[in-house]
């Protein structure tokens, strides 16, 4: 019983999901179209109500007014033809109808009327004039209110023949009601475009804080100032406080590090003058090589920890520096294939970048024989694989072999004087410029790195 009425339950609860969704994927995802939507949404509903309540009812009411009158005339008419019954050829009739009343009226011989029309569902004055004929006069009668033309057509049974009237449209309904609707319309017009101006101008400042914040994440300079309503400044200088922050902090681990640095390689260089001085033999050999292992596992340690976030950047040739980075690779006997389509100058930190690719073209170089290079730029993208015809990466330690000193045991042989900071100084490079790296499969049977930054 009670999971029957749990399922009960859950159905509403599914279809006002689905509607949830329906209505997520409709709606604008921008600021500015939300915005947009907000400001007109609401306009748009009075406009609809006041059209309503009072358009329609004002309508209804002048048109009930105007068929009633309009119905006493014609009973008025009709008092005068009984009054006047041997009037000849009904010219008293006429004449009264004409001059008085506006009403082309004349007496036909008796005839049946014609069937009634179809009645239109927007039609007021037909209705409200049938409605009056049928309660003040009483007789049978005929109304052609459903033509284009300005006029109205009325015939009413009468003992002695058929009464045909013709009168102004004007006279059974309201006529000028468009000027109301083209009133509502172009004041909602115009409120609309001063909405879209004023929410324009209200968007642009977080745009611009958006973009400066994108590009102090690629580490490019931009000239911000905070501009726009007091919350959106107020956010602007929270922005340009953290960067300057930010900055400093950079600024100041840079200067430790080379202090750092400068005193280590002090140390370092007694050591090796040390060790000239105390001659040559086998034990000496094996301490200069530990020596010299210090020193570059020093400089790769360091190198990671500063990176190169002070690094201006500037328009980089990207099809120069893979052909560098394949001239390199041939220097070390490996065949390189090198591919590239697109526009190659791209905004980048030219140091880091062709760091990043070094390295993993010296990860595919050590682990492979044959290369491939291939870059792509589009309109948003930078994109660069490097290939090898290696053992690759089995999948579950695609993602291990990016934290700092993690070494593979089984997946490729040990790098003798590997560090095991390639990929992460690669991974921290590409993420500074707002880009990534990842490792898939290779056509070539090894592994392929992937590069790929905003331009």
């Amino acid at each position: 019983m009670s999971a029957s009425l749990g399922d009960y339950l859950d159905k509403p609860r599914q279809f006002w999901a689905s509607v949830r969704r329906w209505l997520y994927a409709l709606m604008p995802k921008g600021l500015y179209f939300r915005s947009l939507l907000i400001v007109i949404v609401p306009m748009v509903f009075l406009q609809s109500f006041v059209a309503y309540f009072f358009l329609e009812r004002h309508w209804t009411l002048v048109t009930s007014r105007l068929s009633r009158a309009l119905t006493q005339d014609i009973a008025a008419l009709i008092d005068i033809h009984t009054s006047f019954p041997n009037d000849a050829g009904s010219s008293i009739l006429r004449r009264i109808a004409r001059e008085n009343l506006d009403i082309d009226a004349e007496i036909r011989a008796p005839e049946p009327l014609p069937a009634p029309l179809p009645t239109p569902f927007f039609s007021q004055a037909d209705r409200a004039l049938s409605q009056q004929i049928a309660v003040l006069i009483r007789r049978p009668f005929w109304i052609d209110a459903v033509g284009r033309s300005s006029f109205i057509e009325i015939r009413i049974q009468l003992g002695v023949g058929v009464l045909r009237l013709i009168a102004r449209r004007s006279a059974a309904s309201l006529s000028n009601s468009h000027i109301f609707i083209i009133w509502m319309l172009g004041t909602s017009l115009v409120l609309g475009m001063v909405a879209v101006a004023f929410l324009r101008n209200q968007i642009r400042p977080i745009l611009r804080l958006a973009g400066a914040a994108e590009a102090f994440g690629k580490g490019r300079d931009s000239d911000f100032r905070p501009h726009g309503a007091r919350e959106v400044r107020q956010a602007g200088y929270a922005f340009i406080a953290m960067k300057r922050r930010v900055e400093r902090a950079m600024e100041q681990r840079t200067a430790m590090l080379n202090g750092v640095s400068h005193d280590l390689r002090t140390v370092l260089t007694r050591f090796k003058l040390s060790l000239a001085l105390m001659g040559e033999g086998a034990e000496l050999e094996a301490m200069q090589k530990d020596v010299l292992e210090m020193q570059r596992m020093l400089e790769a340690y360091l190198a990671f920890a500063r990176g190169d976030a002070l690094e201006a950047a500037a328009p980089v040739d990207i099809h120069a520096l893979l052909l560098d980075l394949k001239t390199d690779a041939e220097r070390h006997g490996h065949p390189v294939k090198l591919e590239f389509s697109g526009e190659p100058m791209v905004t980048l930190r030219a140091d880091a970048f062709r760091r990043c690719l070094a390295n993993l073209v010296s990860n595919a170089q050590r682990h492979g024989d044959a290369l491939v290079l291939h870059g792509v730029r589009d309109q948003r993208f930078l994109t660069v694989h490097v290939d090898d015809d290696g053992p690759g990466i089995a999948a579950n330690e695609r993602e291990d072999v990016f934290r700092p000193f993690y070494r593979l045991d089984e997946a490729r042989n040990q790098d003798e004087g590997g560090t095991g900071l390639g990929l992460a100084i690669a991974r921290d490079i590409a993420r500074s410029h707002g880009g990534d790296v990842s490792l898939g499969d290779s056509a070539m049977g090894g592994l392929r790195a992937s590069v790929r930054v905003p331009v």
